[in-house]
């Protein structure tokens, strides 16, 4: 079977393909076929070796934290039950592979009625987004900043807080990203890469920030007294936004930073459990913007990285 590894940090160039043996399940595990695997901008970071303190990795690594698929086999003291069954695999790594190896402790059941890949694109952005929104104190009629919004995660956050009520401002960048993230529910959109873009935002009751660094940095100052700003990620490549918790605290803002995702960590399956059934009754609409064919990860993590894309980003088995 083909893998996608990664033997050095570097660019999305170090995203090789490998073929190793096919997977034969131990004691206690499970095969999974793999129809596709999700790319997420954590991955392009932790394949550069930015996040080391964060997302440890020991080379050479298989990247990817979630697949999905049809499970194949499975190993003695497992029910067989779960062959044949469409699944989502919740892993550490490993995921940019046509099988993976793993407990069944970590498969989720993808419901009927809801496709394999719709699935995948809620795994880790539908349920962040649920998890990153349920920490805010967002009252009917408030105003929301989502930067990045045409992304799988901030796609998320828009529908969530139209949905909720807000006033929902989408930040993305150029026509066909500012047409999704409007017909996802945005009553606003700007283009981040237009001059004066943030005097068109103007005063904000939650920032939702995605991107980090310094543009991270002027989305908190636009936050009003009382207000939230939540930082998710650093998909700007510019790091960690740093904010003064002394000068939020002077502006009676609240700030939440990477360190949620960790606390949540914990609780994951109870919100991919939320999401899942929020796409199966229609509140929730994944969106999926390109796929790309498993040897060309070099080539998705460099849309990513480059901003290239809308939605999320699968890799096809």
């Amino acid at each position: 079977m083909r893998v996608v590894r990664v033997a050095e940090f570097g660019g999305p160039e170090v995203l090789q393909i490998a073929t190793v043996p096919d997977q034969v399940p131990g004691p206690g595990q499970v095969v999974v076929d793999v129809e596709a695997a999700g790319v997420l901008s954590i991955d392009t970071v932790i394949r550069s070796g930015q996040a080391g303190d964060i997302f440890p990795v020991e080379l050479p690594y298989v990247p990817g934290v979630g697949s999905a698929g049809q499970v194949s086999a499975v190993g003695e003291g497992v029910d067989r039950e779960w062959i044949g069954r469409r699944v989502l695999a919740d892993v550490e790594n490993g995921g940019y592979a046509e099988q993976i190896t793993t407990a069944p402790e970590n498969l989720i059941p993808i419901p009927d009625g809801l496709g394999t890949r719709e699935a995948l694109a809620l795994l880790h952005d539908g349920a962040v987004a649920m998890q990153v929104f349920d920490r805010v104190d967002l009252r009917p009629g408030a105003t929301v900043l989502v930067q990045p919004a045409a992304g799988g995660l901030g796609s998320g956050l828009v529908q969530i807080a139209h949905a909720a009520g807000a006033r929902v401002i989408g930040a993305a960048r150029g026509s066909r990203k500012l047409k999704a993230v409007e017909e996802l529910g945005a009553d606003v959109v700007v283009d981040y890469t237009t001059p004066g873009w943030l005097d068109q935002v103007g005063r904000v009751d939650v920032a939702f920030d995605g991107v980090g660094g310094e543009l991270g940095r002027a989305v908190f100052d636009l936050v009003a007294p009382g207000g939230t700003y939540s930082n998710y990620g650093f998909s700007g490549g510019g790091g960690f936004t740093q904010i003064d918790r002394d000068e939020a605290a002077r502006r009676g803002v609240t700030a939440i930073g990477m360190e949620q995702l960790v606390e949540n960590q914990p609780h994951r399956r109870t919100w991919v459990g939320r999401v899942l059934k929020e796409a199966v009754a229609g509140r929730i609409r994944p969106l999926i913007g390109q796929t790309f064919p498993l040897e060309q990860a070099a080539e998705a993590h460099a849309a990513l990285q480059n901003r290239d894309t809308l939605g999320k980003t699968l890799l096809l088995t």
